[in-house]
């Protein structure tokens, strides 16, 4: 089949590269004209897992990128709105983006005479399917949703880091749509993924990917909550989340305690969900503690390290770990983030170090000192806080031994301190 993807991010990009994998022409649309050339180029726009060589392979042949609507409108047979919808300052979506695709699609539909499928892969709120973008389309198109065109809802469920691997082996396809038809052109574009379809309706469908979100961020949230408690009552959290994670009704997997979650994903679409709550006059207590217990939990390591320490004023601190996760250059929400902030407040000297994000962050935090190493960041501090779960850092051993006060504050469970040659002052989050 012919598909057209509208945006290049991680799930554009992705979407793209793998839709051609599995057999398909493919068509980016992008108006940012240099992604336009990178991809056309073989050239990810983004660093995933696997996704430079998809590209590479494909680009020029079955893949191309163009910034014409009318060209991949007329030459596709779905479009997928693949556009970032970032989080307004109440926790509400902000659907600018998603809203200008879809009239710009719907102009495009418009100079077209058979039927083509809207498909909306970005995360919106239940509702913004159908009473946003199947009426700007219409508008901009003059023509009626389920007849002239069809609409889809088809939520992604794609790890930062490993999209590619994730799309090519879904654990769910959920597609929501609004008639038979481009239910039925959704569904065969996955033909080739080893994977039951779900079908449902649109709101249902974007229903499903905040619920698996949110459930997941609950965990961890949960887990932490758990650890704060045992760490208090001398227990050793982990033990205790073994255990419980034996039971297969809970499952072992997002119960590690430690700074919290960040991410594109979990902050953003937990917020989205309160906010569509709060929007029908419901308070979601639950999910609001979910958010309250994440952004009090990274600054528990600046309260550890200033009772080793005492007063962090001109005291040089390594910070371990700048993306919100590791196999990843994201920055969005890392937890990282508030804990600068807040060793800047009480003005600490920063020496930073993350394999892949530094780039991100200096656009964040300027003014900070940033390391091409750990035994860089580590050298003459006298503090180091764990915050992001690279592997190299659970290797640290003797690179300890260039600190001036030997404190190590982990927030991801990474080092064990019995392994390490040299004594250190140790001490974890909720360990």
């Amino acid at each position: 089949m012919k598909v057209s993807i509208i945006g290049s991010g991680y799930v554009g990009s992705v979407s793209a590269a793998c839709f051609a994998e599995l057999g398909h022409e493919v068509i980016c649309i992008d108006i940012d004209e240099e992604k336009v050339k990178q991809i056309n180029a073989g050239i990810a726009p983004i660093w995933e897992e696997g996704l430079d060589e998809l590209l590479a392979k494909y680009s020029q042949k079955t893949l191309i990128a163009t910034s014409d609507y009318d060209y991949a409108v007329e030459n596709s047979d779905a479009s997928f709105i693949c556009v970032g919808t970032p989080s307004g300052e109440d926790g509400s979506i902000d659907l600018s983006i998603v809203k200008a695709a879809s009239a710009s699609l719907g102009k495009a539909i418009a100079k077209k005479d058979h039927y083509h499928v809207v498909v909306v892969k970005s995360t919106v709120v239940p509702e913004t399917t159908e009473k946003v973008v199947l009426p700007m389309v219409e508008e901009y198109s003059g023509k009626k949703a389920g007849k002239d065109f069809g609409v889809v809802m088809n939520p992604e469920f794609l790890r930062e880091g490993k999209a590619v691997y994730d799309f090519m082996h879904p654990d769910k396809i959920v597609v929501g749509a609004i008639d038979e038809r481009s239910s039925f052109v959704v569904s065969e574009l996955y033909r080739g993924l080893d994977c039951e379809v779900t079908h449902t309706n649109p709101r249902t469908a974007e229903m499903i990917k905040y619920v698996n979100n949110s459930l997941l961020a609950t965990k961890i949230s949960f887990a932490n909550e758990v650890g704060n408690i045992c760490k208090q009552l001398g227990i050793d959290t982990y033990e205790v989340m073994d255990a419980v994670g034996t039971d297969f009704r809970i499952e072992r997997q997002f119960l590690n305690c430690g700074a919290g979650f960040g991410g594109s994903c979990f902050p953003k679409d937990v917020k989205a969900l309160i906010s569509k709550a709060k929007e029908i006059d419901y308070e979601p207590q639950l999910l609001n503690s979910v958010v309250g217990v994440n952004d009090r939990q990274p600054l528990k390591m600046v309260e550890i390290l200033q009772k080793k320490i005492g007063d962090l004023k001109n005291k040089r601190i390594a910070i371990l770990g700048l993306a919100f996760k590791n196999d990843t250059d994201d920055i969005r929400e890392s937890r990282s983030i508030p804990v600068i902030s807040e060793l800047l407040r009480l003005e600490a000297d920063i020496a930073a170090y993350d394999p892949m994000a530094e780039q991100s962050m200096k656009e964040l935090f300027p003014e900070i000192a940033y390391c091409k190493s750990s035994s860089e960041a580590l050298e003459e501090a006298e503090g180091c806080l764990i915050m992001t779960e690279w592997d190299e850092f659970r290797n640290l051993n003797k690179e300890f031994d260039l600190m001036e006060n030997r404190v190590v504050i982990d927030g991801r469970h990474l080092i064990n301190p019995k392994k390490i040659s040299t004594e250190i002052d140790y001490e974890g989050i909720c360990w």
